[in-house]
């Protein structure tokens, strides 16, 4: 199944799942592989189309987790619940290639990577699964892309390598159908950075199947609003609507439920806006208030 299948009908929301102790926002919270698998079967039950497996943190200054461990934490749950949610899209959230074969092997959909497939062998790897990927742009590394991110222009530059990165994968087979792009929000960006890219996704939308954005409980609200992580949700919520206003085929949320209905709206309010003729609805106006 193509990407393109999977928000046919509209923007898809992606349910995050860390299986990690240390992810800035529920870390720890599903270590439990039965607990990782009733909070992704919760996840569906509230609107989540796709859900995204993560066993390392990427929050900066993040410490990389060896092979044997991330594999530890990922593909027990990802087994499990490609048995228990045989329709459910699952995607794993890896930069290593050794885990995103194994992945594939346990039935993943959709390869997530940070990294943009930068690691040696990843690319092959990706190819190689038949799996979607997405790939994101991310200045730096987990431990140091909050230190000092610049750029001359940050829409323009995130597109030129994410179209870069597209090149490096049509060159080694794998087709752009199956392939989805991130501008990676809070990757290697200062608050204006985020800003720019969440108001231009359009940018990205002709370079793959489809732009994937996450920007759930970020630290931006934090600079923008003065908010803990535990009081984001309204602030995710209006750059998810804002997303899927754009076009953005997958918003990636922590908070499912309240994604769904604020993505559910802006795509009502975005059809009225594209097939009401102006306010003329239909072959005349009722007059109704």
């Amino acid at each position: 199944m193509l990407p393109h299948d999977w928000f046919a009908d509209g923007t898809a929301v992606m349910g995050v799942l860390n299986v990690t102790p240390d992810s800035f926002s529920d870390g720890g919270r599903f270590l439990d592989a039965r607990q990782a698998i009733e909070r992704a079967c919760q996840m569906v039950e509230d609107g989540a189309r796709i859900i995204d497996i993560g066993g390392e943190s990427t929050r900066p200054g993040a410490t990389p987790v060896p092979l044997e461990e991330e594999r530890a934490r990922v593909l027990p749950v990802l087994r499990a619940l490609r048995q228990a949610l045989p329709r459910v899209v699952l995607s794993v959230d890896t930069m290593k290639p050794e885990l995103m074969r194994e992945a594939a092997d346990a039935g993943a959909d959709l390869l997530n990577d940070v990294n943009g497939l930068r690691a040696p062998g990843a690319v092959e790897a990706a190819r190689d699964s038949g799996c979607a990927v997405c790939l994101m742009h991310m200045q730096g590394d987990p431990q140091t892309m909050q230190q000092a991110p610049a750029y001359e222009n940050v829409v323009d530059e995130v597109a030129d390598w994410l179209r870069a990165r597209l090149e490096v994968c049509a060159a080694a087979g794998i087709d752009r159908n199956r392939i989805l792009v991130d501008p990676g929000i809070g990757f290697g960006k200062q608050l204006a950075h985020n800003l720019s890219l969440l108001a231009h996704i359009e940018r990205f939308q002709a370079l793959a199947a489809g732009v994937l954005i996450g920007a759930s409980r970020k630290s931006m609200y934090g600079q923008l609003l003065d908010l803990p992580v535990e009081e984001r949700l309204a602030p995710g919520l209006a750059v998810a609507a804002v997303a899927a206003w754009q076009g953005a085929a997958i918003i990636r949320t922590h908070d499912v439920r309240e994604t769904v209905h604020a993505v559910a709206t802006a795509q009502a309010l975005r059809q009225a806006r594209l097939g009401d003729n102006g306010g003329r609805v239909g072959s005349r106006q009722t007059g109704e208030a």
